[in-house]
């Protein structure tokens, strides 16, 4: 059952009970795509999860997490994290250190579209 309700000069006055519609609503399946990964054709959302499956991909369009606003590390005051920082560094090999400035300049290569690297000297 649902309830209606009209507000006049600011008091609601219920307007009604109506049944709900006993209405099924039910989602076609894809239209046919020619996969990314082999080039095979996959035509039903079945088939399309276990293609990502076996593949070790998986979905993520409507992952919440991507669309939720950065809220921030609540649990360190500024200086707490600038120590939490340097402690990971301190506590990393020389090595790993290495590795990690890589990576980085590998992200700085990507995310620069074809601009020649000023730190590739380095």
């Amino acid at each position: 059952m649902r309830r209606s309700w009209v507000y006049i000069d600011g008091k609601a006055y219920e307007k009604g009970v109506d049944a709900l519609p006993d209405i099924r609503h039910v989602m076609p399946d894809i239209a046919p795509y020619r996969s990314m990964i082999t080039g095979e054709l996959i035509t039903s959302r079945s088939q399309h999860r276990e293609h990502l499956k076996k593949h070790g991909y998986r979905e993520v369009g409507n992952d919440p997490s991507l669309t939720k606003p950065y809220k921030g590390m609540p649990d360190a005051a500024p200086q707490q994290r600038k120590e939490l920082l340097v402690a990971q560094v301190n506590a990393m090999t020389h090595e790993q250190f290495k590795a990690a400035g890589k990576r980085d300049l590998e992200r700085i290569r990507w995310n620069t579209n074809g601009i020649p690297d000023p730190l590739k000297e380095i």
